[in-house]
């Protein structure tokens, strides 16, 4: 008959069991980061000498909008911003149009000279008309506020638009945001199922739309008010948000 001779494990052996699983996971888990880095240089290292051979420092980042190597080359006079700088003495007439000297900023490839003239309207960019620039939206105020609501935000002139000072400036603008609400939408829901709070509870106002579904649209009062309000953009989402 085989004698079984009993496993004795005390509490050294543990400890020593322990510490080789801890310094075995973080053997694994250095290998693991070092591959990670060496991955992560060599990608670097592609990016950087790759077929183009440019590398773009803080103040070449206009290079990634503009011609330099292997691409089309444009007629210099063709060129916006920020490709080119433009100047202009402001003792020129406003309103008038007036030459601006344009240089190619370097490093830029193109046909032709590189210092050539524009003519543009003589103005500041912050004189610029709305269609003429875009404007940083906010969501954060009431659209459908009386009187109308407005507020400061960062604008910025259109590449092609040539105008004097600074391309971006503060312009206080019409709070007039929208946040995918439909006024077709509503008016439907309120002429069909206003009864039950529908259009309340779509437009996002849940007080007002329980009140009409317990009420059952204030026995049919309440539902023909707000399709009328709906219907002449006076009762909007809550929100604050136009419609679409």
């Amino acid at each position: 008959m085989t004698r079984v001779i009993p496993l004795r494990i005390t509490i050294r052996d543990c400890f020593v069991l322990i510490l080789l699983l801890i310094f075995n996971t973080i053997h694994v888990t250095d290998m693991a980061n070092n591959n990670m880095d060496l991955h992560s240089k060599e990608s670097k290292l592609k990016e950087e000498s790759g077929d183009k051979g440019v590398n773009f420092s803080g103040n070449d980042e206009y290079l990634k909008s503009c011609p330099f190597v292997d691409q089309e080359v444009p007629d210099c006079a063709a060129l916006n911003y920020p490709c080119i700088t433009c100047d202009r003495s402001i003792d020129c007439v406003y309103g008038s149009f007036c030459n601006y000297t344009c240089v190619v900023k370097p490093k830029i490839i193109c046909n032709g000279s590189k210092t050539f003239n524009k003519t543009a309207m003589c103005r500041f960019c912050y004189q610029t008309e709305k269609w003429e620039h875009r404007c940083d939206q906010k969501a954060n105020c009431n659209s459908l506020a009386s009187p109308t609501k407005f507020y400061l935000t960062n604008c910025t002139v259109s590449d092609e638009i040539v105008c004097l000072g600074k391309r971006r400036f503060l312009k206080k603008i019409r709070c007039s945001w929208t946040a995918g609400t439909r006024w077709g939408t509503a008016l439907i829901l309120a002429l069909t199922l206003g009864g039950f709070g529908a259009d309340r509870f779509y437009l996002g106002h849940w007080q007002e739309g329980i009140g009409k579904l317990f009420s059952f649209g204030g026995l049919g009062v309440w539902t023909l008010v707000d399709a009328l309000l709906i219907g002449i953009h006076h009762l909007g989402p809550a929100d604050g948000s136009l419609y679409i």
